[in-house]
């Protein structure tokens, strides 16, 4: 009995991001429902760090899986990173090139599968917004290990992602924290909702922006959550 192929996850995440519109105006930061969640989730992961007990991260290293267009690490520089301690690996070609012509030099960016590239070793990675775009489990798990095994000992997973299904995208799913604690099973997982659901911030943002921080105070209206995955640090001699 013949059995069908595997699918090829990679590919798979290459044509969904090719159906999106590249043009799509509502993740403009020039639209204030964008902008607002943008300046909610850096304040999430300020408080991120700040609760880790980092206060200063000029000497932390970072490495962003799906660094996309750049615009994450940017934000790691304005928060204090040096550029030399900052890295991403992204799939996506264009994306790739987009970070490259935006980042300094000293940003060390790599094109590839991050389930095969070598990621070295780093005090944090940053994932931001990509198992929700992968559907098949097993290449998940692949991820999630393969990004485990880039933390150094004693340092942690930095996660952002949306927690619920979006009906009218077929192509993303929302990955619950009972999903990230199974991805991670021997990290500590400490998390906080953020960002209110995007239909609605679009919704009230075209009424009035200061909606966006009214509505937001209801933690039920809140699609996503900034986790902090800390890997336990080696056992004393």
């Amino acid at each position: 009995m013949s059995t069908a192929p595997e699918p090829d996850e990679a590919a798979e995440v290459r044509a969904r991001y090719a159906r999106r519109h590249a043009a799509d105006r509502r993740y403009s930061l020039l639209e204030p429902a964008a902008l607002l969640a943008s300046q909610e989730r850096q304040r999430a992961l300020q408080r991120a760090f700040r609760t880790a007990g980092i206060d200063d991260v000029a000497r932390v290293t970072l490495l962003e899986v799906g660094s996309g267009g750049g615009g994450n690490l940017l934000e790691m520089l304005w928060l204090g990173f040096a550029a030399e301690n900052l890295a991403g690996v992204e799939l996506l070609a264009e994306r790739h090139a987009t970070a490259r012509a935006r980042l300094p030099e000293a940003v060390r960016l790599t094109l590839g599968d991050a389930t095969t590239a070598p990621l070295g070793a780093s005090d944090v990675v940053y994932v931001s917004t990509v198992f929700s775009s992968l559907l098949d489990d097993a290449f998940q798990q692949r991820l999630a290990a393969a990004i485990w095994a880039a933390v150094k000992p004693g340092g942690a997973v930095l996660w952002y992602d949306f927690t619920v299904d979006n009906p009218r995208n077929p192509d993303v799913r929302g990955v619950p924290l009972t999903r990230v604690r199974a991805l991670f099973p021997h990290g500590r997982v400490g998390a906080r909702r953020t960002t209110l659901a995007p239909p609605i911030a679009r919704r009230v943002c075209r009424l009035h922006p200061a909606l966006y921080t009214w509505l937001n105070a209801l933690p039920f209206l809140r699609t996503h959550v900034v986790a902090w995955i800390a890997k336990p640090p080696l056992p004393s001699p």
